[in-house]
This record gives structure tokens, C-alpha cells and sequence, in this order.
């Protein structure tokens, strides 16, 4: 084997998928969350109808019949978890991405360029802080109506603040680096220097920063509906799911237990695949 071969390098994404590999953690979060997304896919076919009443059955703990029990209308619970997964998920991954989509390009924009741009961009940041989130996105749907795809694009709509905060602050150490400096002498456009060179090289924060969006979102969609402006009866979320059994919770436990505990190996699992992707994705860490 020649010199040349032992030495091949590698690129910057196949040594991150490799630390990435070696985080137990990060690898089992990511395990647990594909298993919650198939089964929240798959499950409704197969379980009982997560609408189907039965007033005579009423609430009842878990039998062979309904695992997990039924609430207090009888409708089977597992069936309403796995449905009201569907809706959590797509509000969360949805949500995220508009805000990351917003969030990301307005941050760069505004660090790269600086001056009275960024003066005034970060102003217009500060002034959306000011207001409450869940006001503006109350506005949003009374206006536009109650659809729940314009849900995931409202709630989007206002947490894309903190992420254009984190990559402004990320862009504006690097911009002056060597390699940056580098496709400028070369001619290179603002418009490629930020989505070539400067964006790739703050992933690492803002995929952080993403997995704590995406439960975030949830519980935003879920204050909603308690409103009654969000995911509407019979169709629920895990938001939802807890916010009615906590109302119960002294009576009929597994209403909160079940849908509280999904709910949270899904945070803890977003939080160590966040931390694995954080430390695979660290370029100083590659350097060690």
C-alpha cells in the first residue's frame, strides 16, 4: 500500500458520521426517535380508531384489550398517543424548518455584511422579541384562519429569532478568518461566501439549537390548542394528550403517565442526538 493511500484523508462529513459512531448516546437517541417515528406512522393502521367513542366503557386502566387504557370518553389511548405523534412531530419538524430556514439566512446575511446593515436588521430582532410569541402567532390564525398547516408555518414564523441571534454571533467570529478572506480574493459573491463557506461552518450550533426548537414548538402547539387554536377535537397531539390528563391525573393517571413519558424520551433522545452531532461537528474537535 502506498504512502499516499495510508494517508488519504477525510472529508469533514465522513469524520463527523465517525465520532458520531462512537457516541452511545447520540446513537441510541437517534434509534429511539426513527422507532417513535414508525410507530407513530404505522401505528393508527394497525391499532383501534383513535376517534371511535364508547361512553360505556368510559376511563379505564390498562387491560389486554387497551393497553394503555382509555380515556374518559373510551376511546383506546395508545391508538390516540400514536395519532396525536403524527401531529406533534410534523408540527415540530415543520415548524423547525421555517424557522431554520428564516432564522439561518437572515442571521448570516446580517453578520457578513455588519455595519448599519446588521444595526438595523438586529433592531427589527430586537422589536419581534419585545412582542409575546404566542400573541403574535394568536393573531396570525384568527386572521388567516384556523388550518393546521398555516399552525406550522405560524409558530415557525416566530421562532426563527434566537437562531438568527446564534448564527449572526457565529458568522461574525468567522468572517475573518483565513479561508474566508481566501474566496474573497478570489472574487467570490457575498451570496456563495455565505452559503458555501460561512453557513457550513456554524451546523454545529444550530443543529443544537434545533433539537431544543422542535420540542419547544410542541409545547407551543400545545398551548395553543388549549386555546382552542390549535389542533381541534377529535384529532390530538401529545400537547394536548398531557394537557387533558393533567386535568384528570388524580383519577385516571395513565391519561398524563403515558403521553408525559413519550413525550419526554422524545426530549431526552433530541437532546443527546443534539449533543452527538454537536461534538461530531466541532471542527476543533476533529483537529485533536
Amino acid at each position: 500500500m502506498s504512502t499516499a493511500e495510508t494517508e488519504r484523508g477525510q472529508s469533514l462529513w465522513s469524520d463527523a458520521w465517525h465520532r458520531l459512531k462512537s457516541n452511545r448516546l447520540a446513537i441510541a437517541g437517534a434509534l429511539v426517535l426513527v422507532v417513535l417515528a414508525l410507530a407513530c406512522a404505522a401505528g393508527p393502521v394497525f391499532s383501534q380508531s383513535y376517534e371511535e367513542q364508547n361512553l360505556d366503557l368510559g376511563a379505564m386502566p390498562p387491560s389486554p384489550q387497551h393497553w394503555l387504557g382509555t380515556d374518559t370518553l373510551g376511546r383506546d389511548l395508545l391508538a390516540r398517543i400514536l395519532y396525536g405523534g403524527r401531529i406533534s412531530i410534523t408540527v415540530g419538524l415543520v415548524a423547525t424548518f421555517v424557522a431554520l430556514a428564516i432564522g439561518v439566512t437572515y442571521g448570516a446575511v446580517a453578520g457578513f455584511i455588519g455595519g448599519k446593515v446588521d444595526a438595523v436588521m438586529m433592531r427589527v430582532v430586537d422589536i419581534l422579541y419585545a412582542l409575546p410569541f404566542a400573541i403574535f402567532v394568536i393573531l396570525l390564525m384568527v386572521f388567516f384562519g384556523r388550518n393546521i398547516f398555516l399552525l406550522f408555518f405560524a409558530i415557525g414564523a416566530v421562532e426563527w429569532l434566537t437562531m438568527a441571534r446564534i448564527v449572526r454571533g457565529q458568522v461574525m467570529s468567522i468572517k475573518k478568518m483565513e479561508f474566508i478572506e481566501a474566496a474573497r480574493a478570489l472574487g467570490l459573491g457575498r451570496r456563495r461566501i455565505i452559503f458555501k463557506h460561512l453557513i457550513p461552518n456554524v451546523l454545529g450550533p444550530v443543529i443544537v439549537y434545533t433539537t431544543l426548537t422542535i420540542p419547544a414548538v410542541m409545547l407551543l402547539e400545545a398551548f395553543l390548542s388549549f386555546l382552542g387554536l390549535g389542533v381541534q377535537a377529535p384529532m390530538s397531539s401529545w400537547g394536548v394528550l398531557i394537557k387533558d390528563g393533567s386535568e384528570k391525573m388524580e383519577e385516571y393517571w395513565w391519561l398524563l403517565v403515558f403521553p408525559g413519558a413519550l413525550f419526554s424520551l422524545t426530549l431526552f433522545s433530541l437532546n443527546f442526538l443534539g449533543d452527538g452531532l454537536r461534538d461530531a461537528l466541532d471542527v476543533r474537535a476533529s483537529k485533536d
